[in-house]
């Protein structure tokens, strides 16, 4: 087992053609080649939690923040990102980071939020744009059934709920070939007519090089003409944040009580309280002040995440209560996810639970 394959399928989980620009996902160092003895997961990569996996005796490290942000200059020690680069390069030890990509995936950062406050009706906050393509091929009638499933079983046609989704429509084409050409239907230097499908596929914007090549081997034309668009259609199930429902209305007390003991929160910074119940939650794990217009424009009762400065409370006006319980904390239980994640698939090598607690934040 080649840490080649954990990544595949890692990225099933969260594609790392999903994360944000900014971000450094993928992997950050080793050989994709390398055979797997363990895998240590973790949600940093400091030098001490390098320390657990040479212990543990992992040589792969599934991380969700990257340790390497920006560019490194030099290799010399002299900070804790280089620190912990220097002792993985020196220990043969790969670490893989998703960051964002799980972020945006429907069953990563947030959904794992959701699920610990029990939310139900689970959607998202901030749908992804530009991340759906659509496909528009033309095919001989005879042989539409055998692309369509080609397409399928990469991943075309899956739409929110519902897969195996396409649309086509049937006409005559027409062709020539020429010295060169090979045609499978009619013969070169005569003009063929041809009945034909015209044939409709949505897919996500990260298997774009697979559909390609999938409709190439399974389309019996020499030639095959396609034509592939963006389309700016929201993308539900891809994207920042979620927001759901509570089983029951709380107050907005008993919601603070209910969310600090969750996520065994140091301390809780919040908005002023509305005096009314809370139903409807929106959550963002890690920084999330950008998204406070989007949980408001929702229709949230209240905004779960972290990083909000002084100045971001004040967009709370009187219409939702904005919920800060720390980076750490809104993202803990990642790693939990992507263990177990890891640990249902592969059995032929170790899958540990890094013990070592990140946070760098401390309370009185």
């Amino acid at each position: 087992m080649t840490i080649k394959e954990v990544i595949r399928y890692l990225e099933e989980l969260a594609p790392l053609h999903n994360a944000e620009d900014f971000d450094n996902v993928g992997l950050l160092t080793g050989s994709k080649n390398t055979e797997v003895k363990g895998v240590l997961v973790t949600l940093d990569t400091l030098e001490t939690v390098v320390d657990e996996a040479i212990a543990q005796k992992c040589n792969m490290i599934v991380s969700f923040h990257p340790i390497i942000f920006k560019g490194l200059k030099s290799l010399t020690g002299k900070n804790y990102v280089e620190r912990a680069v220097i002792k993985a390069i020196k220990n043969d030890i790969a670490i893989y980071t998703m960051h964002t990509a799980l972020d945006n995936s429907f069953k990563g950062v947030n959904a794992e939020i959701c699920k610990r406050l029990n939310l139900k009706n689970r959607r998202v906050l901030i749908p992804k744009k530009s991340s759906i393509k659509k496909l528009v091929t033309y095919v001989p009638t005879e042989a539409l059934e055998q692309v369509k499933n080609a397409l399928f079983e990469i991943g075309a046609g899956n739409i929110g709920n519902y897969d195996n989704c396409s649309f086509s429509t049937t006409g005559i084409g027409s062709f020539k070939g020429n010295e060169e050409s090979n045609p499978q239907y009619g013969e070169k230097h005569k003009l063929e007519h041809q009945e034909e499908s015209m044939l409709n596929m949505t897919f996500s914007n990260y298997l774009e090089s697979k559909i390609v090549a999938a409709l190439k081997s399974a389309h019996p034309y020499e030639e095959v003409a396609y034509e592939i668009t963006t389309l700016e259609n929201s993308n539900q199930h891809l994207g920042m944040g979620m927001i759901g429902e509570l089983e029951s209305p709380m107050s907005e007390l008993d919601f603070l009580n209910m969310t600090k003991q969750t996520f065994k929160a140091g301390g809780i910074r919040h908005s002023a309280l509305l005096d009314k119940k809370v139903r409807t939650v929106a959550v963002l794990g890690g920084s999330g002040s950008f998204a406070i217009q989007a949980a408001k424009a929702q229709g949230a009762d209240a905004y779960i995440t972290a990083d909000l400065k002084y100045h971001d409370f004040f967009q709370a006006e009187n219409d939702i209560l904005l919920v800060d319980i720390g980076h750490f904390e809104s993202e803990q239980f990642t790693k939990e996810l992507l263990y177990h994640y890891i640990q249902n698939k592969f059995t032929n090598f170790a899958t540990v639970l890094s013990k070592t607690t990140t946070n760098p934040i401390k309370y009185l």
